[in-house]
């Protein structure tokens, strides 16, 4: 049992490893000085979010783009209460969801299309910031490279509590995890509060055909699809002026289940690395948690444990400590305590994730 544990740590650090080395292929995009060219529309799909739109609309007021090049279309998928437009210098639509699929968002997507205009869709979600030069710096890469996707970056606000800054760490492993797959050109995930594509591309791949039984992976699919035909032409955005700030939850019930929305369609990828590595992930994460209860009942000594811990707290910090200073700048918040949960947290959300079901925006969906 300790040479099999052991053989599942040596495989996931192997795996960490070429992630960061992945990080590292990534180089760093700075916006050009060019002429601003690209039009996008902006789609926010949103349900029961009165008190984040005012705030990500306001942040859409500051972006520095020409208020001609783009528009807002906000889809309200059966909010409670219906949403009062603001005065705003661009111009802003609200459209209602058209329910065909199991999935609300991806319909939220496909209604926003039969308005669309734009060569490019960007798509972001209700509780979210964009920095002033979002646009700006998705357009200089546009123009300065072959592409018709782009996925960019997205972190938390965070403030000072344990919650917080656990969510923190779990985001931006997800997000250098992110990063390293797209420099080993092995791209699989991606965040759809930050994730811009053509229109053509779009409807060339008949959108969410094929995955639109599932609640969630409006983005994941779309981009696992793009890939399998348009490879070179998806691109990762690493750049700091396009990062996009969220919110994080608000207590560890919300946590779990966005957790487990998020892993119950990682079976259903269609990228193989991408399910390797997720069950590389789970088995890593899970022997940690077997070899703790291996140490509290007496089956493992405590060098052995700590052996055991150590060299995979020092893999991930690699790949945490570099993630997190190029989304935050700062340094990573209760790394031991969080790093010590994360495991059993991480085993806990994989295997509910295989057939649990889970609450999304006051419903409930069963994978």
């Amino acid at each position: 049992m300790i040479f099999g544990l052991f053989t599942i740590l040596a495989i996931y650090v192997i795996s960490i490893a070429l992630l960061i080395y992945g990080f590292f292929k990534i180089k760093k995009y700075q916006k050009q000085d060019l002429e601003s060219k690209t039009s996008f529309t902006i789609i926010v799909p949103f349900r029961n979010e009165k008190e984040n739109l005012p705030i990500l609309l306001e942040s859409f007021s500051k972006l520095n783009y020409p208020t001609n090049l783009f528009e807002v279309f906000l889809v309200d998928d059966s909010s409670n209460e219906r949403f009062q437009l603001p005065i705003v210098n661009y111009q802003l639509s609200v459209i209602d969801n058209i329910r065909v699929s199991k999935s609300p968002k991806k319909d939220a997507i496909t209604t926003a299309m039969q308005y669309i205009n734009t060569d490019w869709v960007i798509t972001t979600d209700a509780d979210c910031i964009v920095p002033e030069n979002w646009l700006l710096t998705f357009d200089s890469y546009i123009q300065a490279n072959n592409v018709s996707m782009l996925a960019g970056t997205v972190t938390y606000k965070c403030g000072n509590s344990f919650l917080d800054h656990f969510q923190q760490l779990d985001l931006t492993s997800l997000q250098g995890a992110t990063i390293g797959s797209f420099g080993l050109s092995k791209g699989f995930m991606c965040n759809g509060a930050n994730f811009a594509y053509t229109k053509s591309l779009f409807e060339s791949l008949n959108g969410f055909e094929g995955n639109d039984k599932i609640a969630s992976g409006d983005d994941v699919f779309l981009l696992q699809k793009a890939i399998q035909k348009f490879s070179e032409k998806v691109h990762y955005l690493k750049a700091e002026e396009a990062i996009v700030t969220t919110k994080p939850t608000q207590d560890w019930k919300s946590l779990f289940y966005q957790r487990v929305r998020w892993a119950a369609k990682t079976s259903s990828y269609n990228s193989t690395f991408g399910k390797f590595l997720g069950l590389i992930v789970f088995f890593g994460n899970l022997s940690f948690v077997i070899g703790f209860f291996f140490l509290l009942f007496g089956i493992w000594s405590y060098p052995i444990f700590v052996l055991f811990a150590f060299s995979k707290f020092v893999i991930d910090y690699v790949l945490l400590s570099i993630t997190n200073h190029f989304l935050t700048k700062t340094r990573i918040k209760s790394l031991l305590l969080s790093s010590l949960l994360y495991p059993f947290f991480s085993s806990a959300v994989a295997l509910y994730s295989l057939g649990g079901s889970y609450e999304w925006k006051d419903r409930q969906f069963r994978k």
